[in-house]
């Protein structure tokens, strides 16, 4: 073959191309009787499937095809074999209504080997799964190097070394290269297979976009519409006039369709200046006063501008015990409570701020979501026991007075996107609090971050504000490329921690 290739084109099975493919498979297998397939066969393959019979043309002329059926998981037995799957002429096993595509073959021409033209054909399987929502792949793969071996390795020290290439097995070399992972080993699969010693491994790919049929109706998004708020410090009158500014900007982001407002931290501490005669730790807890018609303000404009709201952080007292808490009002009426975990020297020495203990994912309308108040997210470990129980985005409003502070902030925050294959939505405060203790001055740059991969910016920004002015930033997050990314992603940080070296445990608390 001289490589000289023109035209590729993969076209449906039909019964004119019997006599050809009838030449490929003897050329391969031999002209035994039973070494191609015969018409009849053909012809109930593509009555019950059509869309599952491939032939690959190249310049016209047959160089390869893939067969496959549709059969029900459950009903497949471990041990089975290949007679079971395709040797009765009628493919009982064929089921249209199963979950599972079964490749019961696939070949191409020796000539037109080492062009990576089987890879089409995988490719094609791979897209009907999906188009046909089905749970995956699966076959029986043949091992046909193994007879070299076989007197000193067992099938599955030889699955072993072909996997850390240190043996060359040209099937499953090239099965493995395509994203398929043996699941079991099967003795006896096909009949006359020396050169596997008819053993052959049970193969399988699955289908990430695959979802099971339900009676419920499903709103759950995957394209999510991020609104975050760079809050302006400034004096106001009285708790009406602050809430009359969120509800301006929760309107604002809802007229833009947007599924999650996010405030930054402390954005209610303008209601401080009222009490600035006081000692700090007083006047913080009379702004605790606020944080609960806060929240119920929030709830209901939740609900009246169909988002989900992050309510920043606010100072709470429980048990005479102040704590820095958060809530996320969801737009179906349900409210969630999340802490501040790691509170600041700062905060610990001017107001007597206490440690948080909760964490946890919530579940939305838009997937898993977490939420880590400023200082948390610069500790990693939170955020990866999140991203373990599914976590999709990660919120973080925060306060910060310099830049320092702030590049603390963004830059732990892009590293919990690309650790944790996730987006990181960071919103903060600008301006100044001259009447304010402890608050007087903030800076703020607020930012989406994502992934650094093909599906994602290259620097891994979304989008972000222009830093130190009130503004709302709106960005649109698709969640089946992070999808995408765990599973087909240059690099795979979920995936490939090595759990055998570390582990990452929740404790709890006495």
């Amino acid at each position: 073959m001289d490589n000289n290739i023109e035209q590729v084109e993969l076209r449906y099975l039909t019964l004119k191309d019997f006599e050809e493919l009838k030449e490929v498979f003897i050329e391969i297998y031999g002209d035994a009787p039973d070494a191609y397939w015969k018409k009849s066969e053909l012809k109930q393959l593509i009555a019950k499937f059509p869309e599952g019979q491939i032939v690959l043309f190249v310049n016209g002329e047959i160089a390869g095809c893939a067969f496959s059926l549709i059969v029900e998981s459950s009903k497949i037995d471990n041990k089975h074999t290949y007679d079971d799957i395709a040797g009765d002429t009628k493919f009982k096993y064929h089921n249209s209504d199963g979950d599972t595509l079964y490749g019961i073959d696939i070949i191409i021409k020796k000539e037109y080997r080492g062009l990576k033209l089987g890879r089409r054909l995988y490719d094609y399987r791979k897209e009907l799964c999906e188009k046909l929502n089905l749970k995956g792949i699966v076959f029986g793969g043949r091992i046909p190097n193994y007879h070299k071996f076989s007197s000193s390795l067992t099938p599955r020290q030889y699955i072993e070394k072909v996997r850390f290439k240190e043996i060359q097995d040209p099937v499953l070399n090239f099965q493995l290269s395509n994203d398929f992972r043996p699941v079991r080993i099967l003795s006896n699969y096909l009949e006359g297979d020396t050169d596997s010693k008819e053993y052959a491994v049970w193969m399988q790919w699955d289908n990430i976009y695959f979802t099971k049929d339900s009676v419920k109706p499903s709103v759950d998004k995957t394209e999510v519409r991020l609104g975050l708020v760079q809050w302006q410090m400034r004096s106001y009158a009285n708790l009406e006039d602050l809430l009359h500014q969120v509800e301006y900007f929760v309107q604002s982001l809802s007229g833009y369709r947007s599924d999650f407002a996010l405030f930054p931290e402390f954005f209610n501490a303008p209601l401080m200046a009222k009490y600035n005669h006081l000692s700090e730790p007083d006047a913080i807890r009379e702004l605790a006063k606020f944080t609960q018609p806060i929240k119920e303000k929030m709830a209901k404009l939740s609900i009246a501008y169909n988002i989900n709201i992050i309510s920043g952080s606010m100072p709470e007292v429980i048990d005479d015990k102040l704590y820095n808490v958060g809530y996320l009002c969801k737009r179906d009426g349900n409210i969630e409570r999340f802490e501040k975990i790691h509170v600041t020297p700062d905060e610990v020495k001017v107001w007597g701020m206490q440690r948080g203990n909760q964490l946890k994912t919530f579940d939305t309308d838009c997937g898993k979501i977490g939420i880590l108040i400023c200082y948390d997210v610069e500790f990693p470990e939170l955020s990866r026991l999140l991203a373990v129980e599914g976590m999709n985005i990660l919120f973080v409003p925060f306060l910060t007075d310099t830049q320092n502070g702030f590049s603390r902030v963004k830059l732990c925050a892009q590293a919990r996107a690309v650790e944790n294959e996730c987006y990181v939505a960071i919103a903060g405060s600008v301006g100044n609090l001259p009447k304010v203790h402890n608050m007087d001055i903030q800076y703020a740059q607020s930012a989406v971050f994502t992934p650094s991969d093909f599906a994602f910016p290259s620097n891994g920004v979304k989008a972000e504000t222009t830093p130190n002015t009130e503004m709302i930033l709106i960005a649109d997050v698709n969640l089946d490329d992070l999808t995408e990314l765990h599973n087909f992603g240059s690099v795979r940080n979920l995936k490939d921690r090595r759990e055998d070296i570390y582990s990452l445990v929740r404790t709890t608390r006495g």
